[in-house]
């Protein structure tokens, strides 16, 4: 169980899996830990408690508005070297690598924080009516109002098809095109109402809300969120020192399969051709799986925290 002093008052956001993260992850004191999608801190109060005063935390961020949630993790933290770096993780991890940094555990928390999706100003959230904006990062210059209203029709059925799955993708797409030849669509209330009226019916009901695929797709897009893992998880990799270990916490299906192949990967063994009958590769693996199957929230923690029943946590060792 975690530790009184770090539980979550009904204030605070709540990191999901923390108790699992923790037990993965394993850190000891004088550890260096890379918290690379650091949000509003959660897990990093987490795991600041196992470094008892001793060791690192570097944490990462693209949004400039988590410094004042680092800055109350660093003070309670006394004794541990505490950075924060802002920016693309992917891109950060890479430097940080590049320059031979080394670290005992990465966590990347993937997807949007609880910060971001209760400020509809940021406009993630098809739930209230807001801007049409979905960065992560404000200072970047594409939003998800210059997607919708600037890109062909093809481009738009294709990343909603591949980043939201979505089944009425190309209905969708046209369904903005021709609503944005009357009008610009700049609002998050503008998109949704443009969604039901290009889904048909039936398909409006079950399975959450009829937008949720689209604005996914148009987050992850605006974000480069996929790019950013595939080039993030190997540079996590490379930092990592022998028996170090990475920890990855996605919350749909695109994220999860590419750390679950990223993953595998890299704890195959031989790849020689079956027929041989000796190994000439001499390929050994290079992390022990600490997750076969990935770990999901309980039930009592989704309860708790429903924002946690997408979530699914795979981790591996360093060998």
């Amino acid at each position: 169980m975690l530790p009184n002093v770090l539980r979550t008052n009904a204030a605070d956001h709540i990191p999901v899996l923390a108790e699992e993260v923790r037990e993965l992850l394993a850190v000891q004191p004088g550890e260096t830990v890379v918290d690379a999608t650091f949000g509003a801190g959660g897990h990093s109060r987490v795991l600041v408690a196992d470094l008892a005063g001793q060791g690192k935390l570097i944490a990462i961020d693209r949004d400039p508005t988590v410094r004042p949630y680092f800055d109350r993790v660093k003070a309670s933290s006394r004794g541990v070297q505490a950075r924060f770096l802002r920016g693309d993780y992917a891109v950060v991890l890479t430097q940080l690598a590049a320059n031979g940094v080394k670290a005992d555990a990465v966590l990347l928390d993937l997807g949007l924080s609880s910060m971001q999706v209760d400020r509809p100003e940021r406009g993630f959230s098809y739930a209230t009516d807001a801007p049409l904006d979905m960065r992560m990062d404000p200072s970047e210059d594409l939003t998800a109002a210059d997607v919708v209203n600037t890109w062909e029709e093809r481009e738009l059925e294709t990343i909603f098809r591949r980043y939201g799955e979505e089944r009425y993708a190309r209905q969708i797409a046209r369904g903005i095109a021709r609503r944005r030849v009357e009008t610009p669509i700049t609002r998050t209330s503008q998109l949704v109402d443009v969604v039901r009226a290009s889904i048909p019916a039936p398909g409006r009901f079950g399975d959450g809300h009829p937008a949720k695929r689209v604005f996914q797709a148009l987050r992850i897009e605006v974000n480069h969120e996929l790019a950013s893992l595939e080039t993030g998880l190997p540079a996590a990799f490379e930092m990592l020192r022998p028996a170090g270990r990475l920890a990855v916490i996605s919350f749909q299906s695109l994220e999860d399969r590419i750390a679950k192949h990223f993953l595998r990967e890299r704890a195959r063994g031989c790849t020689c051709p079956p027929e041989l009958p000796v190994c000439v590769c001499g390929h050994e693996p290079e992390v022990r799986i600490l997750t076969p199957k990935p770990l999901r929230p309980s039930a009592r923690e989704i309860d708790s925290n429903p924002r946690a029943a997408s979530a699914r946590l795979r981790a591996a060792a360093k060998v």
